[in-house]
């Protein structure tokens, strides 16, 4: 009975994964224990924070991922140690007193004292049995092969095993339990075979899966070694280039300088000889003058009364000369001022560009002068060289405004504002979890957003949120909105459905005033010297601070959306949606036409009428869809 215990309680400390004797015991939480070393692998496996119980297959949670954390099995791991305290017994001895085992027989399954040893050794039976010393077991030199006896009858052997039941059980117990329906048994040898041929099999194919994922890290690495030698290259190869572009940009540069100076210095020269010209007149007059009227006493005698006479007779003949004709410097001033540096843009940037004689447009053309190209050197745009862009998120366009260091800031309503360059490309994208509605950038570089929940939003120059509210229309209320900022920093946000403009201070809260929009609602709405250009279906309306329409221009059937030019002219695309054609002009601040610079230019046809229109301060014109990007240069 005692042998019987014994065998129950090793099997008891076995883990059922590693089928050795438990070490460090823990228990999951479905009750089952395993070693922790057991429990690290399958915690490393599962990849997570839990572990999922190999024999009942009940999920346990692992505090913090570290499997150290769980409750350890103080009882087995009691028993363990004390298993081990003791010394292994001989199993073969009859008597009550038995003796320490020396050696265990891999055939018979027993241990065995020095005199059952020798009497085994003289069996002719049991002479080929393997046998081994204690000594290479407790060292882990050797494993030993366990004989599983069964629980219900201890002296027999479990070699048998039911397939249905998926357990080992002895002879008696298949007479008894397991000869019904539905029971399939076995040799426990011919399952063993079975099973070990299945790891082998499965071993074969994991070391095959090990070498293929090692391929693939042996061509990643590969890949890695590749990447980091053009990377090495090509950082070489702009190296030297930009050593050669300092080099011929240095020589650019003093030439163009030398250009500029040339032209500007002859132009200061024929002003200071017009200078001195006038200033000899200046002094001439101060001459006579003083001979003339300094006299203290009035001539009397002939000849002094004729030197006098002839004297103011001179006088009167430089007083009434014409006065000093402002048009000679003018034009000179002209000539010198129309000294531009015109940079190249998108091709041969490293010539810089070269020096142009253009008429300043700094500020609005006259509205009393009539518009003749000839007086000064227009920006032309080539229709056959349009950059195409198409938006990181499609058919999602919804604000478009250029940016304080030169860009164009896109804004899409799923969420996000991309930055492109001059050229089209895709320098950053900020705000990626903000649904945008409209954008404008204050004086002191900080972002202006309106969501599309109609909140507005102040941003810092590096886009991080402040702590500002505003309390503006709500979207069932007011409809969609649109936000531009004026000169003054102040954000005006139109509202279609309610037909009027809310202004706002950057200090945030309620609106400081609000501007009525007459029976009509402003698709968009754009900064213009104090006023204010109202984009709707078919028609541009230029407004004052009260609303009052100032100026007014129709194109019934088109969309009409409106951008101010870098020369302070008003830029107005017309889009014609059926046929998908578009058209760019340049009108005065009355809205009176100068020009056209783009001509029913084909665009591919966005689902929705939405569109917008900017300058980039390089020049290049921005016209966008709801899914691309057109830069015209």
């Amino acid at each position: 009975m005692a042998e019987a215990l014994k065998t129950v309680i090793s099997q008891s400390t076995e883990c059922p994964v590693c089928l050795s004797t438990f070490t460090d015991p823990k228990i999951l939480s479905c009750s089952h224990t395993f070693c922790k070393t057991c429990l690290d692998n399958l915690l490393e496996c599962h990849g997570n924070c839990q572990i999922r119980c190999p024999v009942c297959r009940a999920v346990t949670q692992v505090p913090n991922e570290d499997v150290g954390k769980l409750q350890v099995n103080l009882a087995l791991k009691s028993l363990i140690e004390d298993m081990e305290g003791h010394p292994q017994i001989c199993t073969n001895c009859k008597s009550n007193d038995k003796s320490h085992a020396a050696v265990y027989c891999q055939d018979c399954g027993n241990y065995l004292c020095t005199s059952c040893l020798n009497t085994h050794s003289q069996w002719k039976g049991f002479i080929d049995h393997e046998v081994i010393a204690m000594s290479e077991i407790s060292s882990g030199k050797v494993s030993v092969r366990k004989y599983r006896k069964c629980r219900k009858h201890p002296k027999e052997d479990e070699g048998c095993f039911c397939s249905s039941c998926r357990r080992f059980t002895c002879f008696r117990c298949v007479v008894m339990e397991h000869t019904g329906e539905g029971h399939k048994v076995i040799e426990g040898t011919a399952y063993e075979d079975k099973h070990m041929k299945g790891m082998e099999e499965l071993k074969s194919k994991v070391d095959k899966k090990q070498s293929c994922f090692q391929k693939y890290n042996d061509f990643i690495d590969e890949q890695t070694k590749s990447v980091d030698s053009a990377k090495k290259q090509c950082t070489s190869d702009i190296n030297k280039a930009y050593d050669d572009a300092v080099r011929q940009l240095t020589v650019k540069r003093k030439s163009l300088v030398r250009e500029v100076k040339e032209t500007t210095e002859g132009v200061k020269k024929e002003l200071e000889s017009m200078k001195t010209t006038a200033q000899k007149h200046i002094n001439r007059l101060a001459t006579m003058a003083e001979m003339v009227t300094n006299k203290i006493k009035i001539p009397l005698d002939m000849d002094t009364l004729a030197a006098h006479d002839t004297q103011c007779e001179e006088l009167r003949e430089v007083f009434d000369q014409k006065d000093p004709d402002y048009e000679q410097p003018k034009k000179s001033g002209i000539k010198g001022k129309s000294v531009k540096f015109k940079r190249n843009v998108g091709v041969d940037e490293l010539g810089l560009g070269k020096i142009v004689n253009v008429v300043e447009r700094n500020v609005a053309l006259p509205t009393n002068k009539t518009f003749d190209e000839k007086d000064v050197s227009l920006p032309t745009y080539n229709i056959d060289n349009v950059k195409k862009v198409a938006l990181p998120a499609q058919d999602s366009m919804s604000a478009m405004v250029g940016t304080p260091d030169g860009r164009m800031a896109v804004g899409c309503d799923p969420g996000g504002i991309s930055i492109f360059s001059p050229y089209g490309q895709l320098q950053q994208t900020v705000l990626k979890d903000v649904k945008i509605f409209g954008i404008g950038f204050l004086s002191d570089g900080r972002c202006v957003v309106m969501d599309t929940s109609n909140n507005i939003t102040l941003y810092t120059p590096e886009y991080t949120q402040l702590n500002v509210m505003f309390k503006t229309l709500r979207r069932f209320k007011g409809g969609i909105p649109r936000l531009t900022v004026d000169a003054d920093d102040l954000i005006c946000v139109s509202y279609r459905n309610a037909e009027k403009i809310q202004v706002f201070s950057t200090a945030g809260g309620q609106a400081v005033r609000e501007i009525p929009c007459n029976g009509y609602g402003p698709y968009q709405i754009t900064s213009y010297h104090g006023s204010l250009i109202i984009s709707s279906w078919g028609a541009i309306r230029l407004i004052d601070k009260e609303g009052a329409v100032q100026h007014e221009l129709k194109k019934p059937g088109s969309f009409l959306c409106a951008a101010v030019s870098q020369w302070n002219t008003i830029l107005i695309a017309k889009v014609k949606p059926y046929e998908c054609l578009v058209s760019i002009d340049e009108y005065t601040n009355e809205l009176r036409h100068i020009r056209n610079f783009v001509n029913d230019f084909k665009i591919e046809k966005p689902w929705r009428d939405w569109y917008y229109l900017q300058q980039y301060r390089s020049g290049e014109i921005a016209f966008c869809t709801l899914h691309r990007l057109y830069i015209f240069r």
